[in-house]
Formats: C-alpha cells, structure tokens, sequence
C-alpha cells in the first residue's frame, strides 16, 4: 500500500516550475557622461563601426561610409547603395549596411527600392550582395559583424538575430524589452544596445546568452539624441542622426555629432 496523507494534514503545494532557482541579479544602474567630438562629415550619422584607424559613419541621408578619426577628419569615404540607412558593420572584407526603404525627396535617389535588407559592399563601395532579413523581415536599426557572424537588430521582431553572413540563415536571436532598441556594439561576449525611448534613453550592456540586462547606463534628454553605437578602444560612441520617430527632422539640439560615453 502507498503512503497516503495522514488525517488533519494537506498535501503540500507545488511550487510554480523554476521557483527555487535563485533571481539574477539586478542590473547594475549607473549615469553617463556624454562628450561632443565633432560633426559627421554627411550631417545625418545614423551607424558607426569600429576600425583600427578611427570610427567609420554612416549617413542616413547620402548613404555613404566614412571612415573618421577621433577629431573627426575623413581618412576614406565610399558611396554604397544601401538606402535610408539605420545601422552599419565592417568586418569580413566587407561593409554591411542596413537598408530600411526608398529614399524621400529628401535624400538623393540612386536606387529605387523600398524593401528591408542588409546591403553587402567590397571595402570600395561596390555591391556584392542584397540579404533579406531572416525570420520575415522588417526594419532594421543595426548590424554588426563579430567573430565571423552578423548580428541584426530586428525592429519587428523586437530581437538581435545572430545569422551566418554567408547563408544568412538564422543561428539565434535574442530578445529585447526596452522602447526603440537602435545601434549595437559588442564587448567581449555581451553586447551594448540603444535604447532610443524619448523620455529615458540608455545604453544597455545585454548578455547574449540569455538577453538579461546587465547594466543600465542611462543618458539625459538633454544629451544627444541616441541612433548609431559602436565601441572603439574599450570605449562607446554614439551618433545623434537628427532624424526621430515623430520629430520634426533636424530639431534635436545635436543634430549632426558624434559622441564619447564615459561611465559616472
């Protein structure tokens, strides 16, 4: 006969799956200090990426990638073809730009397209390639090339899509929680993300395994307004566009700069 439970006694409760795992930590809060260096060479930066010789940028507006020193002086330009561009990576030979729609009156029209993709140059500008975004589709706010694979920060899916720059098939995502995720830059296995929200924008140091937030460095809103992100040096930059969701264009007070983040 089974054991069964003795008179005047209850069964014990069940403890909801995974409630005795200890909590994770939480994230570490800390304030940024954000310094001006100097204004993009094409006045719309909306992408940075890291190089040995500086920064490069690139424009919203002309498309184009420059690559910059630390004062701002153009050490090498290339025109792509990528269209109303949110986000860049260098790495594999390559320049990887994100293409996020037909170009406006605005902008000067070179191709006319109006789809989502990642646009695959050789170092001089010319296109190799066009790659759809994985998993359906949708804008983009960034790509960045680490140790062999491309990461994608997906606006529809609201997730950092790890992919094989070779197939573009989908290796892993990661998901993201806070408000207007933009610019990435990775750091030695986590990865930092833009978070572009009006009335708090941050710098979030994510873990890639999980998508945990690790650490919050949080910016002022009279600070520049958060687009591009990359880290160069140990140290993280990032570049106001001028161009906002729901802003009249050109009305951020910093329109146009590239930025250093030092920790307070």
């Amino acid at each position: 006969m089974g054991l069964g439970i003795a008179a005047g006694q209850t069964a014990p409760s069940k403890m909801p799956r995974g409630a005795d795992r200890p909590k994770p930590p939480a994230p570490v809060e800390r304030k940024a200090k954000v310094t001006r260096l100097f204004k993009s060479p094409d006045g719309f930066p909306n992408a940075l990426d890291s190089a040995p010789e500086g920064i490069w940028v690139g424009d919203q507006v002309t498309d184009r990638a420059s690559l910059v020193d630390l004062n701002g002086k153009v050490l090498h330009t290339v025109q792509t073809e990528s269209h109303n561009t949110s986000g860049m990576g260098v790495g594999g030979g390559y320049i990887w730009m994100a293409a996020n729609g037909k170009p406006e009156a605005t902008r000067p029209v070179k191709i006319d397209r109006a789809n989502y993709e990642v646009v695959q140059s050789d170092m001089q500008g010319r296109t190799v390639s066009r790659h759809e975004v994985p998993l359906g589709g949708g804008g983009i706010h960034d790509v960045k090339f680490v140790d062999g694979k491309l990461w994608i920060m997906s606006t529809r899916l609201n997730g950092i899509i790890q992919t094989d720059p070779k197939t573009f098939e989908p290796l892993y995502m990661m998901p993201v929680t806070r408000n207007r995720p933009h610019g990435l830059a990775a750091d030695n296995g986590a990865m930092w993300c833009v978070f572009g929200d009006d009335d708090e924008p941050s710098i979030c140091k994510l873990d890639v395994k999980t998508g945990r937030t690790i650490e919050i460095l949080q910016l002022s809103k009279n600070d520049p307004d958060p687009h591009g992100l990359c880290m160069h040096g140990g140290v993280l930059y990032y570049c106001d566009a001028g161009l906002h969701p729901g802003w009249v264009d050109g009305t951020s007070k910093w329109s146009g700069w590239v930025c250093r983040v030092d920790f307070v």
